[in-house]
């Protein structure tokens, strides 16, 4: 029998998000696997976790592509992009919080990829008028990720409706973000 790496990745990120201390045998047995067969292709829990942030990459970069931030108004853009994203909410809140990705030299190239094509789509906004000048485009990038990371969160605990999941982050960072007459 085959082992489909994938599956066994969606299965552990289920999982981590929902509890980010989980075990290599919690791991395993989400998957359906034996705690050996997940050691033979992931040595531990950091292999395992730098497979998933190379998963968790790949869809918002899917996500971004799928968004095509650079046709129409910047609002539509983001709701495009939040629908895009949503699927992978959950692995990206578990990822912005895994610590060990984001500390020493070795930082995944991926993430600085990611961050240049969300803060250029913000600069693009503040350029044609729509988004406040006032907040940098950094700023909002890791506003933007903070709320999928936080909306991910509490939609999975119930505090928030699966259905609300878009509108809750796409109006809160607008009404944010929205420039104003005034300024």
């Amino acid at each position: 029998m085959t082992l489909d790496r994938e599956q066994v990745l969606r299965s552990a990120a289920a999982l981590l998000t929902r509890k980010s201390t989980a075990t290599m045998d919690e791991v395993a047995k989400a998957a359906g696997i034996g705690r050996a067969t997940l050691h033979r292709h992931f040595a531990g829990r950091d292999a395992l976790v730098k497979a998933l942030e190379n998963l968790g990459i790949q869809e918002f970069e899917a996500a971004l592509d799928a968004a095509a931030l650079d046709e129409g108004a910047s609002e539509d853009g983001l709701r495009r992009f939040m629908a895009a994203v949503e699927p992978s909410a959950g692995l990206l809140s578990f990822l912005v919080t895994e610590n060990q990705l984001f500390e020493g030299d070795e930082m995944n190239e991926g993430w600085n990829r990611l961050d240049a094509r969300v803060a250029a789509f913000f600069r693009r906004g503040q350029e044609r008028g729509e988004f406040r000048i006032d907040l940098t485009p950094a700023w909002l990038t890791e506003a933007l990720y903070g709320l999928i990371g936080t909306g991910a969160w509490a939609v999975q605990v119930g505090r928030v409706a699966p259905k609300d999941f878009q509108y809750m982050i796409i109006e809160l960072l607008i009404g944010g973000a929205r420039r104003s007459v005034e300024q």
